[in-house]
């Protein structure tokens, strides 16, 4: 009979496993086949209901199952599951990586297929359920279990009286280090499980609250004193299994494990000196009263082997030991609670019930729990009344329908899918039916119900009558507690998916029957899991997505522990700045106070000291100016003498400095020091000189090391007369040298390899690449049977791989258009337990959706190829940039400093970043990055985009002066003009914007040397701009509608306009290559302009740009226009476009020599004079001396 195999290789025996075959019990269904010498276990039928079951004697420590096909047979199982009780009738399904339920079976009838649990489990009983088998045989098996006795001491608590207490001997020697271990089990969800209490009522607190175990901290012992929660760990411990827990206390944080999870827990530093008096389980005992604080009901359940510091304190009060006292029973009740799971659309159960007569009454209850809002728990019929009754969940909420009774609807309860047991009660009593919902009474209806059979959940497949269709959802969950009639069902199968929560970041975990759901909101994280950071990680990766200046959150580490944190990004055209502010950036005064020898300021960070860290040390340069203006007020002494003032900078507390800004580490001199010009050659410091004169030491701190600046104490600020001011601006940093680490790979066998990526949850990676190849592998991990692997699969497919047990899947992102373009593009992908997904540029997101309960492990166990391969094949021939693992970076360029083939770092950025720069910037290369040259732009800011503009009173004008040209100083030693060089050039560019309420006014003026002359003038009316243009001084004026203004060399009617001078806004003006406007704003002692009357730099011009719509509902002349000229040689084509309420004139000057101009004939305008501005037709400029050099007004 029995199972096991007949040869002596069968018992794998050594000293601490041996074989357990103590007694077999076979159930209904169970066939066993010993004929013609075969051997096994072989039911009669072959199919998913059948299981057979083994009693072990007593609870036993299994460690291993082993299984064999029945002898000389075809049959054998290929998988299957195994459940485990003490009592035979409370199972729990033994689950891999809390996932997997099933085990490999057997390919064959002789193999044995041994499977090591990877939690060993204590257990009476063990039961064997088949899953799939042989398709070409039957069912058939042969067992083995391996695993060691179990010894174990057991007591229980009844939840009203029972209790344990440990008291501490008064000398006992306290230690920094408290241990305590057990195990429990309980069908309450909630009681006190332990306390333990120190001094002044300070003391510790574990207790049951809905399933989950709660940390609690308590301060005094009245019961009004509030807890405050430290922690909370498990879920679903009140299904009356063993669960492990394991208390360990040190100086400052604690560990709490519950079964497999551990928590680390931060206590109050009151704790560091804790002295425990006194230790209670399953109540709340004062130690002063002995009574116990009814503020929280008491553990009701069973606890085993009882540790504390290596103390048993079961055995302990077994033989009345007189530290431990206790009212407990010495052995654990096992109810027979009988429960029944609901797994899918397929589950119901049917169970018959007597009929009602019209005097008695029926009633029927049960208990039901689910992590689902919707699904149908029971219907049935009223026989009497031909009408059906429903009773369902919709909204968490519980539904009562009367079907054919006036459509009778009724709810009670709310929440009710929170996982919790909750009770349902349906009374039918004189013709009155009551729902009563954790004993809180819902609706009622007048009927007599004549029950006949009920199913439960859901119907029959084979069912198809009127009564039994389902209009509702499918209930999955757990029901026991049936008061109908009792059947011999076995285990609740629920299975809590949020405990332990893989949300990371804070996310918020819900969950149904099937699948968890994360909330990120407000986490700053997104995926499935709140996984990947959804900020940039610095100023430079927000600079390099075309932003520009401002306040922005960035997450140093990507998808690590560090949380984002706010900072302003200082993005200028050189440099971008990242600038973490502090508490106090002013220059402070400090004067002398009674009493007080040393004045010590702190400065406190708007983020925190991690962030600070990670943000300093990922920088290329960092600096915090620091300065002191004294009088009577010394700061450093003499190198050789003790300093009277210090700093703390560096990582946590900092440590203590003596230089002051601008001079070395540990030098204690200042600036003026270092550079030999202090006012007193005999100190290194000016303060130090202690004049009755005001001194100023200042300079920045750029050691990083020292970084930022923490504290600093001023020590010389006591003496009469002695003043002093000190300032700690903010701390400010620029480059990202994750940002920029790259690696260039010249040909397919090359490869750098790092050590193995440890990522068995969660796994990112994201990187930049650029290449002119077709293919080739960005990165590969290989383990036993796991990888991951991340390829450019072709010219235009992206294709992220990965297996975890559960066979290989892939996520595909295909591009429209080529990748090896030689441009940068961003590859970001991530792999967790619910979904994988793949990002490429801006493409949508690709996502694979894992198995619900499949493999989610990544065990992977050899090195990590990054451009290649194993294989050594495949491999990938470009640039890798910026490639991040879980949100490290890996430093590609010192790994391929001593790696043949690849080279560090990869310059040529502007190909993909150069169409950042806009208004004709130019992208100028740089090792790390770019950056735009503005110079020839009429605009400013790190991408040319920052409109340069002015606010122009009546007096106010710019003149810029051109050198004049070759032709006429070819006689000359003057350098020609720049923008003259080209003697092929055939034409001039003019644009400008402005803003004005003033008509007529001249908006632009640009004369030659040969009397030539070009004019924008907004017309009399304020209805249009004019141009009036001369450009051969023979011919008389000509006037086109749209208009501009002014010089010496005007018509008296041009000249009368001009006098009245412009008021309003003038921006990004440009002539060519030359920016008029923004040489007299930023460089007016660089460039030859020449300014008259009040000129202010003002935003008066962007404002407008950013919003074209602000001044729709005023005067047209008072929203903002951007003005083009486009002048042609023998055509002169003026184009207007009106847009909102601007108005846009595009237009292009083609500027030729006079004798060259006069030859040709103006062709295609006709001279016309305008109706709102009267010009005369016979213009007498003055005459121009070819001396003369060319103006050009604003």
């Amino acid at each position: 009979l029995a199972l096991q195999r007949s040869d002596s290789s069968s018992h794998q025996t050594d000293t601490d496993s041996f074989s357990l075959m103590k007694s077999i019990e076979f159930f209904i269904n169970l066939f066993l086949s010993l004929s013609a010498g075969a051997g096994g276990w072989s039911p009669l039928t072959s199919d998913r209901y059948q299981w057979l079951e083994v009693d072990l004697g007593e609870r036993t420590k299994i460690t291993a199952v082993a299984t064999q096909g029945r002898y000389g047979s075809s049959d054998w199982l290929t998988s299957y599951l195994l459940m485990f009780s003490d009592t035979g009738h409370n199972w729990k399904q033994y689950r891999q990586e809390d996932s997997i339920g099933s085990f490999p079976g057997n390919n064959n009838a002789d193999s044995v297929v041994q499977y090591k649990l990877q939690q060993p489990v204590i257990a009476r009983f063990l039961r064997l359920i088949p899953l799939d088998w042989n398709p070409n045989g039957r069912i058939g098996l042969r067992l083995e279990t391996y695993g060691c006795p179990f010894t174990s001491d057991v007591m229980s608590l009844d939840g009203v009286s029972s209790s344990l207490v440990f008291k501490l001997s008064p000398g006992t020697r306290q230690t920094s280090r408290d241990v305590m271990s057990l195990q429990f089990k309980t069908l309450r969800n909630s009681g006190t499980l332990l306390h333990i209490e120190g001094e002044g009522g300070l003391g510790l607190s574990l207790e049951l609250e809905r399933g989950k175990l709660l940390l609690l901290l308590r301060k005094g012992r009245t019961p009004s004193s509030e807890p405050r929660r430290l922690a909370s760990i498990g879920s679903l411990l009140d299904d009356q299994h063993w669960h492990h827990l394991a208390f360990e206390r040190r100086s400052s944080h604690l560990n709490l494990t519950v079964d497999k999870h551990t928590e680390r827990v931060q206590i109050p530093a009151e704790f560091s000196h804790w002295d425990i008096k006194q230790l209670s389980v399953g109540a709340v005992q004062s130690p002063a009263s002995q009574k116990q604080i009814a503020s929280k009901r008491n553990f009701h359940g069973c606890l085993e082997n009882l540790q504390f510091n290596g103390l048993n304190l079961i055995e302990l009060v077994k033989h009345k030991y007189h530290q431990v006292t206790g009212n407990v029973t010495f052995s654990c009740a096992e109810p027979v609670s009988v429960a029944v799971t609901f797994p899918g659309p397929q589950s119901f159960l049917q169970l018959a019930a007597a009929t009602a007569s019209s005097s008695g009454g029926v009633s029927i209850g049960f208990q039901f729990r689910t992590w689902n809002k919707a699904g149908l728990l029971l219907t049935f019929e009223l026989a009497r009344e031909g009408g059906m009754v429903w009773l369902y969940l919709s909204e968490a909420r519980l539904w009562l329908q009367i079907h054919k009774l006036a459509g009778f609807f009724w709810f009670a309860g709310s929440a009710l899918n929170d996982g919790q047991w909750h009770s349902v009660e349906l009374i039918s009593r004189r013709g009155r039916l009551s729902i009563a919902v954790d004993r809180e009474d819902g609706g009622s209806a007048q009927a007599i119900i004549f029950l006949s059979l009920i199913p439960f959940s859901g119907c029959p497949a084979e069912e198809d009558s009127q009564q039994c269709r389902n209009p509702f959802n499918v209930f999955q969950g757990c029901m026991r507690l049936l008061t109908l009639e009792n059947q011999n069902i076995d285990m609740c199968g629920i299975h809590d998916r949020c405990s332990p929560s893989r949300c990371e970041h804070g996310g918020l975990c819900s969950q149904s029957w099937t699948m968890f759901h994360c909330n990120c909101s407000d986490s700053g994280y997104s995926g499935a899991t709140c996984h990947s950071s959804v900020y940039e990680q610095s100023c430079e990766a927000y600079k390099h997505n075309g932003n520009t200046s401002g306040h922005f959150h960035i997450d140093v580490d990507g998808s690590g522990p560090i949380k984002p944190q706010l900072v302003y990004c200082n993005m200028t055209e050189e440099t971008t700045w990242m600038v973490i502010q502090h508490n106090n950036t002013e220059l402070t005064r400090v004067r002398p106070s009674a009493g007080v020898n040393q004045r010590s300021v702190h400065f406190d960070y708007s983020t925190r000291e991690e962030q600070l860290s990670a943000a300093i040390g990922q920088s290329e340069h960092c600096e915090q100016e620091l300065s002191y203006h004294c009088r009577k007020s010394r700061l450093l002494n003499t190198p050789e003498g003790s300093p009277f003032s210090w700093w703390f900078g560096g990582p946590g507390p900092g440590t203590l400095q003596t230089y002051w800004g601008g001079a070395q580490p540990g030098s204690q001199q200042c600036a003026c020091g270092l550079q030999g010009v202090c006012v007193d050659p005999q100190h290194y410091c000016n303060c130090d000189a202690d004049r009755i004169e005001w001194a100023e030491d200042s300079g920045l701190l750029t050691y990083k090391e020292s970084l930022p600046v923490r504290s600093l104490v001023l020590g010389d600020v006591q003496r009469p007369g002695s003043e002093a001011a000190y300032r700690v601006g903010a701390l400010r940093c620029h480059g990202d040298k994750n940002f920029w680490n790259a690696a260039f790979f010249d040909k397919e066998t090359s490869y750098l390899h790092f050590p193995t990526f440890h990522a068995e949850l969660s796994a990112d990676v994201s990187f930049l690449f650029k290449t002119t190849a077709a293919s080739g592998v960005f990165l590969e991990n290989l383990g036993i049977k796991d990888f991951i692997r991340i390829e450019l699969s072709s010219s235009t497919l992206v294709v992220f791989s990965f297996d975890v047990g559960n066979g290989p899947l892939e996520v595909q992102v295909e591009s429209s258009v080529p990748l090896n373009d030689n441009r940068w593009h961003r590859v970001r992908a991530e792999r967790n337990v619910k979904e994988a997904s793949l990002r490429l540029d801006g493409l949508p997101v690709a996502t694979q959706e894992a198995p619900a309960d499949g493999h989610f492990r990544l065990q992977l166990n050899s090195q990590l190829f990054i451009g290649g391969t194993a294989s050594r094949q495949k491999g990938f021939r470009g640039c890798i940039r910026s490639l991040q693992l879980n949100g490290v970076t890996l430093d590609l360029e010192e790994r391929a400093k001593i790696t043949p083939g690849v080279r560090p770092g990869c310059p040529g950025h502007c190909s993909s970043y150069g169409s950042l720069c806009q208004n004709q910037g130019r992208c100028v290369e740089r090792a790390n990055g770019f950056h735009c040259d503005c110079s020839l732009s009429a605009y400013t800011g790190v991408f040319c985009n920052t409109e340069v503009s002015a606010s122009f009173k009546s007096g106010t004008s710019v003149s810029y002066t051109f050198k004049e040209p070759y032709e006429l100083s070819r006689n000359s030693s003057a350098l020609p003009s720049s923008i003259y060089s080209d003697t092929t050039l055939r034409g001039e560019n003019v644009s400008l914007s402005f803003r004005t309420n003033q008509s007529p006014a001249v908006l632009f003026y640009v004369s030659s040397y040969y009397r030539e002359y070009l004019a924008l003038l907004i017309n009399k009316h304020g209805k249009g701009l004019e141009v009036r243009y001369k450009l051969d001084s023979s011919r008389e004026a000509e006037v086109l509608r749209s208009r501009v203004r002014s010089s010496d060399d005007l018509d008296p009617d041009l000249a009368r306009v001009a006098s009245i001078g412009y008021t309003g806004c003038l921006s990004v003006v440009n002539f060519n290559s030359i920016s008029p406007l923004k040489a007299a704003l930023l460089h007016p002692d660089t460039s030859p302009v020449v300014i008259t009357g009040p000129l202010l730099q003002s935003n008066c011009g962007s404002s407008a740009s950013a919003n074209p719509y602000a001044a729709e509902n005023t005067h047209h002349l008072s929203a903002f226009h951007m003005v083009s000229l486009l002048v042609l040689t023998g055509v002169i084509a003026v184009v207007i476009f009106v847009i909102v309420s601007g108005l846009v004139v595009t237009a292009r000057f083609l500027y030729r020599r006079k004798e060259t101009y006069r030859n040709q004939e103006v062709k295609g305008v006709k001279q016309e004079d305008s109706q709102d501005f009267p010009f005369n037709n016979q213009t007498d400029s003055q005459n121009v001396s070819c001396e003369n050099p060319k103006e050009y007004f604003i």
